[in-house]
């Protein structure tokens, strides 16, 4: 028995040990960090001076982090609505027994085989240029003036629009996986006492996807939280107030950017720590309002 534990120990130990290197340790050292002044993120121990709340308060009273976050909002609420409601809307279609659904599950899923760079260059390129994008093309062919999609005031709305494209597809899957875990059998029991599909979908199919609702707003927490590359790639220049996110402003402060005088390795850390907090209240404000029916699968 004891030389079964040993070896049992021996095969855990790389997987344990990789854990607490590659994420326990970097999670504990960002929290510590977040109380100290730190300029850069290498800086030895000896180079940490405690400030408390210092750093929390310093990024709420920066206009650059306040508008990173009103973005980050923006991207949250609408796009969220958006994107889980569309995906769910298309889920159940796609389960519904409608030709060649096989076919529209693949097309609608490419883009997330499609690399996030590609994607959002050819949105860029293709869909919102000014001069020869698609959309004003179709603006022109209706008779009114262009529009400046990437300009200052709709470059935010453009880049969330973009992002939905590329997200729906996966959300989709999920749904469907959760849809086609409910039984047949209360579908067909509804529809014997006739039950219309609108009501089917409000009595059965919404009640026993709790969970999966529950999944999906946790996981577009998480991708809004850490929208970095789109907003990199509809800003390649510098960081822009119209497409700052917080990740954003926290690579700028740890690294430097655009008005970063010094850089504060410290405050970065305060931003993620942030971010964390708000996708924990997420989740447990989730799981307190979405109770789980119990005949869930």
């Amino acid at each position: 028995m004891k030389k079964n534990k040993t070896l049992i120990f021996m095969f855990m130990a790389p997987a344990v040990i990789t854990l607490l290197l590659m994420y326990v340790y970097p999670v504990l050292r960002t929290v510590a960090m977040s109380f100290f002044h730190v300029e850069s993120v290498t800086a030895g121990l000896d180079d940490w001076s405690f400030n408390g709340l210092a750093n929390y308060f310093k990024i709420m009273h920066n206009a650059s982090f306040v508008t990173s976050m009103k973005n980050f909002l923006a991207i949250w609420i609408v796009g969220g609505v958006i994107t889980l409601a569309l995906s769910l809307l298309i889920a159940v279609i796609l389960t519904s027994g409608i030709r060649f659904q096989g076919f529209f599950r693949a097309a609608i899923y490419l883009p997330n085989v499609i690399s996030a760079v590609a994607l959002a260059t050819m949105w860029v390129q293709y869909i919102f240029n000014y001069d020869y994008g698609l959309l004003n093309q179709l603006v022109t062919a209706l008779g009114f003036d262009k529009i400046r999609w990437l300009g200052t005031d709709a470059k935010l709305w453009a880049m969330i629009a973009a992002f939905i494209y590329g997200s729906i597809g996966y959300y989709m899957l999920i749904y469907i996986s959760g849809i086609e875990g409910i039984p047949q059998d209360l579908y067909e029991a509804a529809t014997i006492d006739g039950a219309k599909k609108t009501t089917q979908f409000f009595r059965i199919t919404l009640p026993l996807l709790k969970g999966i609702i529950k999944t999906t707003i946790t996981f577009w927490t998480i991708n809004a939280a850490t929208f970095y590359l789109w907003s990199k790639l509809f800003s390649p220049v510098q960081t822009e107030g119209s497409t700052i996110v917080p990740v954003v402003y926290l690579y700028d402060t740890v690294f430097g950017g655009k008005g970063v005088v010094t850089t504060d390795a410290g405050a970065g850390a305060a931003v993620g720590v942030v971010l964390t907090i708000i996708i924990i209240i997420v989740y447990v404000l989730t799981d307190k309002l979405l109770k789980s029916n119990d005949l869930e699968y």
